[in-house]
């Protein structure tokens, strides 16, 4: 709740549009709403798709006569869906969610203001992160309040409409969107090793690399949720470098951090696996 205070206060001290606060606000509080009744997943993904729709619709000033509206406003529905219930999947660790709204808003918020020149959206993004900051000794190194889905919801939600409402070139889109990657690259590979293995997705699971992590190697939560900041950190600065160079640069750059980050993956669950069939193997 205090994470949305301050979404909702400084958005209007920032001069945002009302529009944007309303969505996002209400899609926040339907998912504040869902962390204390048991909402079905369905009706929770067709009231976000509204809610997003609404917001971008209400935002592009859509032309009858350019045929490339319609797939562009389609994607950034799913591009702010998306990102809204990764960082909800994501939040599953002590300080993971907290720690990457620190990171990730902060690169955005630089971002904007450095090449957007849209200030005010500039400092709500920062605010964003300093109302993850204050959240961090609530959560880490040991939990005694956890965010939910209505801070999470919001935190991905807003992240990705920020971008949505500031990017004027794919140039825009590839670095602001890569402020988040360790979450898109971790949420993105599990679904695909879910779909691969036949898994229904909207079913409960442990198979996130953070997971395993936490779970079967037993490693603290705060240095997982640290490594993912890092490398957040990193993949951050590393764009930030190449963005001079252009969209071939940037892409480049993206795909090297992918293929570190789907080798390790990889490396940690052979190793799991390697560790399963030994235990099962052994004599009892």
């Amino acid at each position: 709740m205090g994470i949305l205070a301050v979404f909702l206060v400084a958005g209007v001290l920032c001069g945002a549009s009302v529009w944007f606060g309303a969505t996002v606000g209400l899609m926040t509080l339907i998912a504040g709403y869902g962390d204390r009744v048991d909402l079905p997943v369905r009706l929770r993904l067709i009231l976000q798709l509204v809610l997003i729709a609404a917001l971008v619709l209400g935002t592009v000033q859509s032309s009858a006569s350019s045929y490339l509206s319609l797939p562009l406003v389609l994607f950034w529905i799913v591009f702010i869906a998306g990102t809204a219930n990764f960082y909800n999947f994501m939040d599953g660790i002590d300080g993971i969610a907290g720690i990457t709204g620190v990171v990730g808003f902060s690169f955005l918020s630089f971002y904007i203001n450095r090449w957007e020149m849209q200030s005010g959206l500039g400092v709500l993004s920062l605010c964003m992160a300093f109302s993850c900051l204050g959240f961090l000794p609530f959560n880490m190194p040991k939990a005694r309040v956890f965010m939910g889905d209505i801070g999470s919801i919001l935190l991905g939600a807003t992240f990705a409409s920020l971008v949505f409402l500031t990017s004027h070139t794919l140039l825009d889109f590839l670095c602001m969107a890569s402020f988040l990657f360790p979450f898109y690259a971790d949420e993105l590979s599990t679904m695909a090793l879910r779909i691969k293995d036949g898994e229904k997705l909207t079913n409960a699971h442990r198979r996130h690399l953070y997971q395993l992590l936490a779970n079967e190697w037993v490693i603290p939560h705060w240095r997982i949720s640290a490594a993912y900041g890092i490398l957040q950190a990193l993949v951050g600065l590393s764009v930030l470098k190449a963005r001079s160079y252009g969209v071939a640069s940037v892409s480049a750059v993206l795909v090297c951090w992918s293929g570190l980050f789907m080798a390790g993956e990889h490396y940690v669950r052979i190793r799991l696996e390697r560790e399963e069939r030994r235990i099962n193997a052994s004599p009892p």
